[in-house]
């Protein structure tokens, strides 16, 4: 009704400043339909406990259902967090298991248990300082003041499971120093693996992650690295300081060297020795006598320096368990509750910090269950979470693949843009393209796998500010 609206006040405002002209609608036959019955709907999101204990029984089900929407949406809020999904408290570790497992989670296809719960695990090995989810708690490795923590890239970004070149990958930190500042060096502590190629650029405009197209990045005179050899590295990027206020490094080659955690302890799991890690970040001037002065502030909290990263490596203990007070609906409470009508639902499988195996075993669970699966939703909101849309689709392949084999015939979609009203612009590529989802469709097509794309998934908000 709003788009009809608008577009009636259009045909107004033409027809009021050109009285002359004569506009006729011919009514017999629509432009498009929809069923109301398969097209209004609700969504179930990530909510208190207590909530989910007294929404989804009756009587107050009862009262919520009649307002007559029929499909429902499961709302998959944990990566808004940087966290890791646990849809199945009970499942497997790459390493260990119960409370002493770690590694990289997949839950259990077997059912066994009413899943009446789910919660996320705060990602150990993240670089963002702040989030969208619950609280906005967390904070970035990058400047925590730990040399002992790191950050570690998406090992499903690397040429290992990507089949592709980690340059068609690159990953990237930025540095938000809040006000421009004077800089002519800096100091990475690495882990392993670190970059062997990378460079260290500023930016020249506004806010690169709020305006991506007002400004470019810039490489420093002595900001590209070409031959690096990890451990603590300190570079004088230029001869002079540069007055900048944003810093990235753009990594480009892997060392592929294992042991980030320092205990080399699980050396025979690929996913240890591929992508980058950072365990500390100094940024700052150097004086001629060789005196580094550094000006980032190093905290274990949201006081820290400011820092972005293009994705985490979604490897977390069990120990890493967050609140329990907020979480999302078990799969069995909500299938069996009645909120869902008996109706196939949308279910969204966790895709940004987590493993193919585990959205697989999701679904397997599903289908062993009985529950009727409408749609699949591929991750939340990876626009929110500053993910290039390369690296997106790279991740919705393989999440695809491994889906696709339990269940061919389901249909797949994404990205779940968070509220916007317009295309969503990232930093341009080497062509100069800037828009999100024309990237994001254009590497599909050049994969030959747009058919694994059966729908295109967003939250839009009407309002602005919402």
């Amino acid at each position: 009704m709003r788009k009809l609206a608008a577009v009636l006040a259009g045909i107004l405002a033409f027809a009021l400043s050109a009285a002359s002209q004569t506009i006729s609608i011919d009514a017999s036959h629509p432009t498009n339909h929809f069923i109301p019955k398969e097209t209004l709907g609700a969504g179930v999101d990530r909510i208190a406990v207590d909530a989910i204990d007294k929404d989804l029984q009756q009587p107050t089900l009862e009262k919520t259902q009649a307002s007559g929407w029929q499909p429902v949406t499961y709302r998959q809020n944990t990566e808004l967090a940087v966290e890791a999904w646990h849809w199945n408290p009970q499942g497997t570790w790459s390493e260990g298991s119960g409370a002493n497992g770690k590694g990289y989670f997949t839950g259990s296809e077997t059912p066994t248990e009413m899943l009446r719960y789910s919660y996320g695990y705060p990602l150990p090995r993240r670089g963002f300082t702040r989030n969208d989810g619950i609280d906005n708690v967390g904070f970035s490795r990058l400047t925590d003041g730990d040399v002992n923590t790191f950050w570690k890239s998406n090992p499903y970004l690397t040429q290992r499971f990507t089949g592709e070149s980690d340059a068609l990958h690159p990953q990237w930190v930025v540095l938000d120093l809040a006000q421009v500042q004077q800089v002519n060096s800096i100091r990475i502590a690495w882990g392993e693996p670190y970059a062997r190629r990378y460079e260290v650029q500023y930016w020249t405009g506004e806010d690169p992650i709020k305006a991506v197209t007002r400004g470019v990045w810039q490489t420093f005179a002595h900001g590209a690295v070409n031959e690096g050899k990890g451990r603590v590295e300190t570079i004088r990027l230029s001869v002079s300081p540069v007055a900048v206020r944003f810093v990235r490094i753009w990594m480009t080659e892997s060392s592929n060297t294992c042991g980030a955690d320092g205990a080399k302890s699980n050396n025979n799991d690929p996913r240890d020795c591929v992508g980058y890690a950072i365990r500390e970040l100094y940024l700052g001037t150097s004086t001629e006598d060789g005196a580094f002065h550094d000006i980032l502030r190093h905290t274990p909290d949201q006081e820290q320096t400011t820092t972005y990263c293009s994705s985490v490596d979604p490897w977390h203990q069990a120990s890493d368990l967050g609140s329990t007070k907020q979480a999302q609906v078990g799969f069995d409470l909500f299938f069996t509750s009645g909120v869902t009508r008996g109706l196939p639902a949308m279910v969204p499988v966790a895709m940004l910090y987590d493993t193919p195996d585990n959205a697989a075993a999701e679904i397997a669970y599903l289908k062993a269950r009985g529950y009727p699966i409408s749609y699949v939703e591929m991750g939340e909101e990876a626009d929110g979470q500053y993910m290039l849309p390369e690296d997106y689709a790279a991740l919705y392949l393989q999440w695809a693949t491994a889906i696709h084999r339990v269940d061919p015939t389901l249909k797949l979609g994404g990205p779940s843009f968070q509220g916007v009203n317009k295309d969503i612009e990232v930093w341009p590529d080497a062509n100069g393209k800037v828009s999100w989802t024309a990237r994001f469709v254009d590497y599909l097509k050049q994969h030959g796998r747009m058919s694994d794309l059966a729908f295109f998934s967003f939250e839009h908000y009407p309002y602005d500010p919402c």
